[in-house]
């Protein structure tokens, strides 16, 4: 009986030449596409059940890029991308906030579905500032119906204007011992929220890559189609960094289509397309507007 000879990854070894260099000299940082950098060169596949919020997150974290798979409805994957954007940053944009006559039970769905613990409370016409309802104002209370007027903390509010250092509001958050301040602009209107969370998560994570807001990086998968525009439009409004048209086979006029049509409507987000394997297939793409290409075919039963 003929015995044939056969290689695992183990057996096999890249021989390592002279080197000059050490580890900690080395540079990861690289270009998603123009206008993204990462800092690991690690982005995950736009596959279904891959990525989702959590480790759309830990990558960022890690200085690479999460895509969100798109085996979601359109409103669960643009709200997978606004928990990512809200997950860390130096201050939150537009935070979700409630009205003195929002009930404690409207507050606790909200709390459930976005994960959030702490909420600004704003005129319901105005938008201007009056308190903030925290776990700690609701722990006691046992009744829905209660509105959020009569149990939020309305005194001793410390607020800070636009633009202040992330020192200085480390520095307040220390001395007023408490875990938020509320940014307010000149009508006092609510426009940002800084947590001590947030500033002790840019800490513990230095390489994580952010947008120019501070906000981690989050990528997206879409399709092509009027489904898949409505949904590329979704996750743009929720605030995705890269929208990513996920097909088997890239070389298609859809595909094509799909991404200058994206390009044509919005530049607030960098297209990804893919997948390809010819060099007629990348040009394509190029041509349609696409910022970076996905290169490669998996041997998938799907995709060949």
């Amino acid at each position: 009986m003929e015995i044939r000879e056969g290689l695992t990854f183990d057996d096999v070894l890249l021989e390592p030449g002279p080197s000059e260099v050490m580890p900690t000299q080395v540079d990861t940082t690289t270009r998603l596409t123009r206008e993204i950098r990462l800092n690991i060169p690690i982005v995950s596949s736009a596959m279904d059940t891959v990525t989702e919020s959590r480790l759309a997150i830990a990558m960022a974290q890690s200085g690479g890029l999460g895509v969100l798979h798109r085996n979601f409805t359109v409103d669960e994957q643009a709200d997978q991308v606004r928990e990512v954007k809200r997950y860390e940053s130096g201050m939150v944009i537009n935070p979700l906030t409630i009205h003195p006559d929002t009930t404690l039970g409207e507050v606790r769905e909200i709390k459930a579905r976005r994960r959030i613990s702490g909420f600004p409370v704003v005129e319901r016409d105005t938008g201007k500032l009056v308190g903030i309802l925290t776990n700690r104002d609701m722990r006691f209370e046992a009744s829905d119906a209660t509105p959020a007027s009569a149990l939020m903390t309305t005194q001793g509010l410390i607020t800070v204007a636009e633009g202040v250092e992330q020192a200085e509001a480390h520095d307040l958050l220390r001395r007023n011992k408490i875990e938020r301040l509320i940014v307010v602009d000149d009508d006092y209107r609510a426009v940002g929220l800084i947590t001590v969370k947030d500033i002790e998560k840019a800490q513990a994570h230095p390489l994580a890559a952010k947008d120019s807001k501070g906000r981690l990086l989050v990528g997206a998968a879409s399709t092509v189609g009027d489904t898949g525009y409505e949904r590329s439009m979704a996750l743009i409004d929720a605030g995705v960094d890269v929208v990513v048209i996920d097909t088997a086979h890239g070389h298609n006029a859809d595909v094509g289509r799909a991404v200058a049509r994206l390009k044509a409507e919005s530049n607030r987000v960098q297209i990804i397309a893919g997948n390809v394997a010819t060099y007629d297939a990348a040009r394509a793409l190029i041509d349609a507007g696409a910022d970076a290409v996905k290169v490669g075919i998996g041997p998938g039963s799907i995709c060949t």
